[in-house]
């Protein structure tokens, strides 16, 4: 676990072989471009991580409805990078645009909710925004509480949030 450059390796290969088969649209292109996207943001190489996020995210723009939930794991992704490159305005920006989608797509306790609360509550926290941050990790830790077992780590994480502000 953790070995990123092996993970790559294995990503790059699978990616070689169905940019040969697949037409350039296709979801499972999709999925590889995002694994690869994760090992980069993992290896701290944010570049090449929003690279392969954003080829990811042009193809499910192209093939999924606007308020498809992947959509909004695709927004999300990119978000994520953002906002470990301290870009905290785009990351606020995808991670909206990520939580618009769940809103309309998923049920109002649905745990990929308490997720885009929850990433919109760090980006205010690292921002400094602390009433914002407990606004968010508040609604986050609302939907954990409803929607995971009492013991679940998420929720351990919820308290531990708004602890923090």
């Amino acid at each position: 676990m953790g070995d990123y450059s092996k993970a790559l390796e294995f990503y790059e290969k699978a990616r070689k072989i169905l940019e040969k088969v697949l037409p350039s649209d296709h979801p499972d292109l999709a999925i590889s471009y995002g694994n690869i996207g994760q090992v980069y943001k993992g290896m701290g190489d944010y570049s090449k991580a929003l690279e392969f996020h954003e080829k990811a995210h042009k193809i499910y723009e192209k093939i999924l409805p606007p308020n498809h939930p992947d959509l909004a794991i695709s927004y999300n992704s990119i978000g994520q990078v953002y906002n470990n490159m301290r870009e905290y305005s785009k990351a606020l920006e995808f991670y909206e645009k990520a939580l618009i989608i769940r809103e309309k797509a998923l049920p109002p306790n649905h745990p990929h909710l308490a997720t885009s609360y929850n990433s919109i509550g760090e980006v205010y926290h690292n921002m400094g925004d602390y009433s914002k941050a407990l606004k968010f990790y508040e609604k986050s830790h609302q939907i954990c509480e409803k929607a995971l077992p009492p013991n679940h780590p998420n929720l351990a994480t919820s308290y531990n949030n708004i602890g923090l502000v």
